[in-house]
């Protein structure tokens, strides 16, 4: 090889070394508070910033939309329908229902880049904005802004437990590790204010999903549980529980509910147009309102979100029980 050459060799190999240095410095000295490794949060807003390199941005040709795990996904395909009908025309992209089986499908799904729309319930929201750079903007609210539920937990209407202390030596069933009101908030909620913790006090189950808590209550399969009354009352509603089966013996504060957002590196152009079909969506008359309308308050109509703001009770909570946001 001649002189001239492997001098240049060299110097493309010490470029190629000083540009990747240089990405990987500004990469690792970004401020990214709790967010993963991979994410920066330079405006301080708690969430994904999107990507300085322009290659990482995306702008698919068909949008991928989930809703949080429920008991019966092909349902809520047809719930969300008339929604997404009305956000292939904001968009100008096809727009599919991809029905989630758990939270971490779900979040690791976006994580992968499968998933560009989405809304995440209450609980697994701080893990998908820190673990997968969803970036939640809104959340369903009544017509006056009204907005959450609380957390309740359940025994059969005939049952023997009739206040939470009733709780030693029983049962009690939640849903998901990630869920806020079927394990996080419970949890905290019996060892700081009663001084019963898990196994020691009480037995546990998982039941995987909020539907699967109530109707083993009901059914008896559950001494109790803790669960989202959001999603109980929705299941009055439908009438695939019955309300006269189950009496409710502890009712929390009032979290925020499902947060719907996007994943952080989606072009800015289509964001604005997601951001503005959500908000400007008509629900009357449609699907998603004979569903949604049945909580308590209703949900109506999309209102704007501050992750910040809106999720810090449920931050909070997840500080007390000592919850990492590191990805698996």
């Amino acid at each position: 090889m001649n002189r001239g050459l492997s001098g240049f060799l060299f110097l493309a190999v010490v470029a190629l070394a000083a540009a990747m240095a240089t990405s990987a410095l500004a990469q690792t000295d970004c401020p990214r508070g709790t967010l993963d490794v991979r994410f920066c949060d330079r405006n301080g807003d708690m969430v994904a910033d999107l990507p300085s390199d322009a290659k990482a941005i995306v702008n698919p040709g068909t949008l991928i939309f989930a809703y949080t795990p429920v008991e019966d996904p092909e349902v809520y395909r047809k719930v969300w329908d008339s929604f997404l009908r009305h956000l292939e025309k904001a968009t100008g992209k096809k727009v599919m229902f991809f029905p989630v089986q758990s939270n971490a499908a779900q979040i690791e799904a976006m994580r992968a880049g499968r998933l560009h729309v989405a809304g995440f319930n209450t609980g697994a929201n701080p893990l998908a904005v820190n673990c997968a750079g969803f970036v939640p903007f809104a959340m369903a609210a009544s017509k006056d802004n009204a907005y959450g539920y609380e957390m309740e937990i359940i025994t059969h209407a005939d049952s023997t437990i009739r206040k939470i202390e009733d709780l030693k030596g029983r049962q009690l069933a939640f849903t998901d590790p990630n869920s806020n009101s079927g394990y996080k908030a419970p949890s905290a909620l019996l060892k700081a204010e009663f001084g019963l913790e898990a196994e020691r006090d009480y037995k546990t189950a998982f039941s995987g999903k909020h539907d699967n808590s109530v109707l083993g209550v009901q059914n008896k399969d559950y001494e109790a549980a803790a669960i989202a009354n959001s999603v109980m009352k929705r299941m009055f509603a439908r009438k695939v529980a019955d309300a006269a089966k189950i009496r409710t013996v502890y009712k929390s504060q009032t979290f925020p509910t499902t947060g719907y957002g996007h994943a952080h590196n989606l072009d800015p152009g289509l964001v604005a147009k997601l951001r503005t079909a959500f908000l400007d969506f008509n629900w009357e008359g449609t699907e998603l309102l004979k569903e949604f309308s049945t909580s308590e308050p209703p949900q109506e109509k999309f209102m704007p979100i501050s992750y910040k703001e809106h999720w810090e009770v449920v931050r909070q909570i997840d500080k007390a029980m000592g919850v990492s946001y590191a990805c698996k």
